[in-house]
C-alpha cells in the first residue's frame, strides 16, 4: 500500500465532520472539485472507499469509520499543540478543563474534584452549561472531563465513556430564621408550607425530587427554580427559601452563614464523570476517577 498524504487525510476528516463536500469546501475555502479530488486520492492510496452518498451529503463506510476515528485523534491532538507548546514555554502548570452540567450540585462537584485541586501547578478551567453542549465540547477535546447527573450517551461516533463518581443522599437546608424545631420535627410535611427552592426541570435531581414529592403526596410551595445549585444555595441562605443539596458537599455550606439542616431524604443525587479514551489518561482526570472508585 502506498503511503498516504496527511493533507488528503485532513480534507477527508473535514468532509466527514461537515457531512458533505459542499460544507467542507466552504469551511476550507476551496472548490468542491478540489476537495473531492483530494479525498479520492486518499481512497486510492488506502485501497478502500471511505465515503458514500446519503441524501444531499455523504456518510462513512465501515472503512471510513476506521479512518475517521484515527484521523479525529490525530487532528484533535494537533489542534492542541500550539496551546501546549505555549504553556510549556511559559512554565505554566497542568491544565484541566472541566464541564459542569446544569443542575448538579456544585458543592458536590467541588468535593469530587478535590484530588485534582491538590495539584500545586493546576490551571483549572470550569465551564457550566447544558449537557448536550458539554458533551459536544468533550468529544471535540475542548474539555477533559464532564461531571453530569447522567452517564455518557450511547453514541458510538462520540467514543465516550463514563463512571459513576458519587451517589449521595440529599438533605434540605434553610436559613435558621425560617427553619424552626417544629419544621424539623414535621419534615418533610413542612415543605408544603415553607418556601421551597428547586433545580429547574431539566435537572436529573429535579425528576427524582418530583417523584419523591408525588410518592409522599406533598405539594411543595415552590418560590424559585435555579439552573445553578450554588446560586440556589446563596439565595436560600439569604432567606428566599429552603433548598435541597447533596450531602457530599455539605461541609462547604459552612461558607454560607446561618444555614440549618431541615432533614435528610432517601433521594440520591448521582454524579457521573464522562471522558474520552484519550482524556481518561490525563493525570488529573485519572486522579479524580480513581479516587472516587477507591471511595
Amino acid at each position: 500500500m502506498a503511503a498516504f498524504n496527511y493533507r488528503h487525510l485532513y480534507y477527508f476528516w473535514v468532509v466527514a465532520k461537515e457531512g458533505g463536500f459542499s460544507r467542507a469546501a466552504q469551511r476550507l475555502d476551496m472548490a468542491i472539485q478540489t476537495v473531492s479530488a483530494q479525498v479520492r486520492e486518499l481512497e486510492k492510496s488506502l485501497g478502500y472507499q471511505l465515503l458514500k452518498p446519503l441524501g444531499r451529503g455523504v456518510t462513512l463506510t465501515e472503512a471510513g469509520q476506521a479512518a475517521y476515528a484515527r484521523a479525529d485523534e490525530i487532528f484533535q491532538i494537533g489542534q492542541r499543540i500550539p496551546q501546549e507548546v505555549q504553556q510549556a514555554a511559559s512554565g505554566q502548570g497542568v491544565r484541566l478543563a472541566v464541564g459542569l452540567s446544569d443542575g448538579i450540585s456544585k458543592l458536590a462537584a467541588h468535593k469530587l474534584l478535590g484530588p485534582a485541586l491538590a495539584c500545586a501547578d493546576l490551571q483549572l478551567l470550569c465551564h457550566e452549561g447544558e449537557f448536550d453542549h458539554l458533551i459536544s465540547e468533550l468529544a471535540l477535546h475542548h474539555l477533559d472531563i464532564v461531571l453530569a447527573g447522567q452517564s455518557a450517551p450511547h453514541n458510538a461516533n462520540l467514543r465516550l465513556s463514563s463512571q459513576l463518581l458519587s451517589s449521595s443522599a440529599v438533605g434540605w437546608y434553610g436559613p435558621s430564621t425560617q427553619v424552626h424545631k417544629a419544621d424539623v420535627d414535621h419534615f418533610p410535611d413542612c415543605l408544603a408550607r415553607l418556601p421551597v427552592l428547586l433545580p429547574t426541570s431539566h435537572s436529573p435531581l429535579r425528576s427524582s425530587l418530583d417523584r419523591w414529592f408525588d410518592h409522599l403526596q406533598i405539594q411543595p410551595r415552590v418560590v424559585g427554580e435555579f439552573e445553578d445549585s450554588a446560586l440556589m444555595s446563596v439565595f436560600g441562605a439569604r432567606g428566599l427559601g429552603v433548598f435541597p443539596v447533596s450531602l457530599l458537599g455539605q461541609e462547604d455550606l459552612t461558607l454560607l452563614k446561618g444555614l440549618k439542616l431541615l432533614g435528610q431524604t432517601e433521594v440520591k443525587e448521582d454524579i457521573h464523570a464522562i471522558f474520552t479514551r484519550r482524556s481518561r489518561h490525563h493525570p488529573l482526570v485519572a486522579q479524580v476517577v480513581d479516587a472516587a472508585r477507591e471511595t
